[in-house]
């Protein structure tokens, strides 16, 4: 029952650090995710990155952002789509443009500098999300630009590392290559299909949820279609909480929506959420750092001043106000779970070399650190 004992440690010292940091006037999920960095292999060593952590933090993004789907509002989602894929489209192309040459600097050949271009194009709005919550910005102009964005964003970062897993042949994970077009056809299919699951499939399960001789029956039946949709996404490539976001949204149009945002919040905020923060922290490492302490400096500059300018012209161009339009960048800087997951599978596939891959790390959670203060900062010129 060891894993126990590192919940409640997790629990307590995220609960503290939340409370200073928000105390002190800087987004709780900051104090959340310095706990990792302090529990984890960089300070204290208490708490490792093992099999308990990893299922429990992939459980807590996604509840996370069922819930920020579950809260979006779907009229300005669909009213925010074109300033959503420019967003996500420059938001991708700048960080491509600018870090391939870093790489070139840095010593790293021309394919390993185009994959590390490929790992900081990603976003993972998930981190966001929980800041844009807090400040009260999920469901406006801007941070529905941004939701939207992500999803798009997501899309292109699974193309991108398609082609380059296909250009050395071998198939990240698994004995057996997947031709590109089917995994496209795949994805194209699983979009189509989330019509469906909005008109017909919510709905029933709704209806079946509240039928149940049990008092969270929608509630059961919502999470069915969460895990449902995220596994699925999962399977043909997608993220994860593609699926999940997808599901909120779902769940948003049914008469049940209320009743499963009260029941699901509790228990994702108590005890899922909190392990996903801290294990963005227990990623990162001090071994070896004095040697690619220059690599990572650069890197987090480029990576996050590429990705705020990248997405913040986007929105610009698409008519936003240059408050909102830095409000929209710097919701897309953070890299998170997405960028660490594409930089395992392409170190996985010999992507990218040992001698770099602890610095990218490190540049990646560096990144995911400084973008809740970048929203915190946009968010005092927002009015809304």
């Amino acid at each position: 029952m060891e894993f126990l004992g590192t919940l409640v440690i997790i629990l307590i010292t995220t609960s503290l650090f939340g409370h200073l940091a928000s105390r002190v006037g800087i987004p709780a999920v900051i104090g959340q995710l310095f706990v990792g960095i302090i529990l984890g292999p960089v300070l204290l060593n208490w708490v490792h990155a093992n099999d308990f952590i990893h299922i429990f933090s992939e459980i807590g993004v996604i509840i996370l952002m069922f819930i920020a789907g579950l809260e979006s509002d779907l009229t300005l989602l669909k009213k925010y789509l074109r300033p959503s894929i420019i967003v996500a489209l420059l938001g991708v192309l700048i960080p491509m443009v600018l870090i391939y040459p870093v790489g070139i600097v840095f010593g790293l050949t021309q394919f390993e500098s185009l994959f590390l271009s490929v790992i900081f194009a990603a976003t993972s709005v998930s981190i966001s999300v929980a800041v844009m919550k807090e400040l009260n910005l999920l469901d406006s102009k801007s941070g529905s630009t941004v939701l939207g964005a992500a999803v798009v964003d997501d899309v292109l970062a699974v193309v991108l590392l398609s082609i380059m897993v296909s250009l050395i042949g071998t198939k990240a994970g698994t004995d057996t290559q997947i031709p590109l077009a089917l995994t496209f056809l795949e994805q194209l299919i699983y979009f189509a299909a989330i019509y469906f699951v909005m008109r017909f499939i919510a709905p029933l399960l709704a209806r079946l949820g509240t039928k149940l001789l049990n008092p969270v029956g929608p509630t059961i039946m919502a999470m069915i279609l969460c895990f449902g949709m995220a596994y699925i996404a999962d399977l043909i490539g997608l993220s994860a909480v593609i699926g999940a976001f997808f599901a909120g949204i779902a769940i948003a149009q049914t008469h049940v929506a209320h009743e499963v945002d009260q029941s699901i919040e509790p228990i994702g905020y108590a005890i899922f959420i909190p392990v996903f923060f801290v294990s963005i922290g227990l990623n990162m490492s001090l071994a070896g750092i004095e040697h690619d302490l220059l690599l990572i400096i650069v890197l987090t500059i480029v990576a996050t001043l590429t990705k705020l300018l990248g997405a913040g012209s986007g929105a610009k161009w698409a008519g936003f106000s240059s408050n909102e339009a830095y409000l929209v960048g710097a919701g897309m800087v953070s890299r998170g779970e997405m960028a660490l997951i594409i930089a395992q599978i392409g170190y996985q596939s010999k992507l990218i070399s040992d001698d770099y891959y602890s610095a990218i790390i490190t540049a990646i959670i560096l990144t995911t650190l400084l973008a809740p203060l970048l929203l915190k900062h946009a968010a005092r010129h927002i009015n809304y």
